[in-house]
């Protein structure tokens, strides 16, 4: 766990409380349990244990699962619990970080105590973070492409990736096309999927009421209007393709309205940070927030109201970390904006244990993403056929452009440090990242960005 691959995070959906993969198993052989995003489960009857790395766990899954070579770079082992979830490198050795934990939550979580001694990880096989979008546009192995539906599902259902109510209706229908068959008229009915609306829409957009009209409400009631939507978003959902046969036309088309969401794939980490002072007593405190980090940026999710605080890419942000000894861990962002028209750079800390490995993840994406554009751009000039399927979605997607969409950021909602040269406090100066605090910034070259939606000139660094 030596900060760059390695990351950790705030428990997702797919989390399950206090099973035992690794840290509890034998030091000859033994049946390691691994766990797949559909709560399936992978026994596997290993040898020495204790030196096993994740690259041959990895390896065994695949041969079990009988995956393509495409599942190499699309899937990775997690160790996973209630209170921390880090992917592992190849060349960890699960069982020994599995012994590890509790030494992990206490450096990473503020867990306490008796959490921290009753709290056992799970090794789990989830999608590689650094496994780029574009190479899911290439994958045909429905199983491959099964997993990362059910991880993605997963992770939306339990309200992890924010999603406006009419892109939640759009990928709730594709579910119910895939549970229930293609549409037929009058069956099912808005009613009848108020049953099982959980399965179909995150859990923030099921809540009932309670109390008499609860009562009253009964199976022959009236629809309601998220029923509704998502029975007319069933109504349009098309087959493509010999959909009889097989599923993966829609499992595709379930990740690509995905790929629309700017934090699909991203690692996420738990953090808090400082509210706007409000009323004449400048009562602030602290809010809850996720921080999710992907090849692409960094978001900034309000982990209470399900909406996207802060977005990201990484050519319009620096940013810096301070260690435990210096003082309480932060992560601290800085991007441009404005303050009463003034143009100003402003600083965003976020307070979290894991501010290291969030910066540590932030660097190793920059490189990754520095060290692979030569090939990308090598594979876009051959020209690779295109997988089946729905062709890829363009560059800018205004459906998530939409005003007050929970996508979209709320800089207004931030307390931010706003700042000019050598931190000075609010002067008429442009910003450049010349005069930035951190060293730590994609482009050294000067020039400005715009906040949350680049212009398509946007320098690369």
């Amino acid at each position: 766990m030596d900060g760059t691959e390695g990351n950790a995070g705030q428990p997702g959906p797919a989390d399950r409380s206090h099973r035992s993969s690794v840290s509890s198993m034998g030091a000859r052989a033994a049946d390691v349990l691994v766990y797949l995003a559909d709560d399936s489960v992978v026994p596997l009857a290993v040898e020495n244990l204790p030196s096993l790395s994740a690259h041959e766990l990895h390896r065994a899954i695949r041969e079990v699962l009988q995956l393509p070579d495409i599942a190499l770079d699309a899937f990775a082992l997690w160790l996973v619990s209630p209170l921390l979830e880090v992917q592992l490198k190849p060349k960890h050795q699960p069982y020994k970080l599995g012994r590890q934990w509790p030494e992990l939550l206490l450096r990473f979580t503020d867990a306490p105590d008796d959490d921290v001694a009753v709290d056992e990880p799970s090794l789990q096989f989830r999608r590689n973070v650094f496994f780029p979008k574009r190479r899911e546009l290439q994958i045909h192995d429905e199983e491959v492409l099964r997993l990362l539906y059910e991880e993605a599902k997963g992770n939306l259902l339990a309200a992890r990736y924010p999603c406006d109510v009419e892109d939640c209706e759009a990928l709730g229908a594709l579910v119910c096309r895939m549970q229930l068959g293609p549409y037929q008229p009058g069956q099912p009915t808005a009613c009848a999927l108020r049953e099982k609306l959980d399965s179909f829409l995150p859990a923030h957009l099921c809540k009932r009421g309670h109390g008499l009209f609860a009562a009253l409400r009964g199976r022959g009631a009236k629809a309601g209007p998220v029923e509704q939507g998502l029975l007319d978003a069933y109504r349009r959902v098309q087959d493509v393709g010999n959909s009889e046969a097989s599923l993966s036309p829609h499992y595709r088309a379930y990740l690509l309205k995905c790929h629309e969401l700017p934090f699909y794939g991203c690692a996420f980490f738990h953090g808090e940070i400082d509210k706007p002072a409000q009323g004449f007593l400048h009562r602030g405190g602290r809010k809850p927030v996720s921080v999710a980090i992907s090849l692409e940026g960094v978001h900034v999710i309000d982990s209470r109201e399900k909406h996207v605080l802060l977005g990201l890419r990484f050519q319009e942000l620096s940013w810096d970390h301070t260690s435990p000894e210096e003082e309480e861990s932060v992560l601290w962002l800085e991007f441009d904006g404005d303050h009463e028209g003034t143009p100003v750079n402003k600083l965003l800390k976020i307070y979290s244990k894991q501010a290291e490995l969030m910066s540590s993840l932030i660097e190793y994406c920059i490189e990754l993403n520095q060290t692979s554009e030569p090939a990308a751009a090598q594979e876009s000039a051959s020209g690779p056929a295109p997988a089946p399927g729905p062709s890829p979605l363009p560059t800018r997607r205004p459906q998530l452009r939409r005003q007050g969409s929970v996508v979209c950021s709320r800089i207004q909602h931030l307390a931010t440090i706003d700042y000019v040269e050598e931190g000075e406090q609010i002067k008429r100066v442009k910003p450049k990242r010349t005069t930035s605090f951190f060293s730590r910034q994609l482009s050294l070259g000067q020039g400005s960005y715009t906040v949350v939606q680049p212009s398509d000139s946007l320098e690369q660094g």
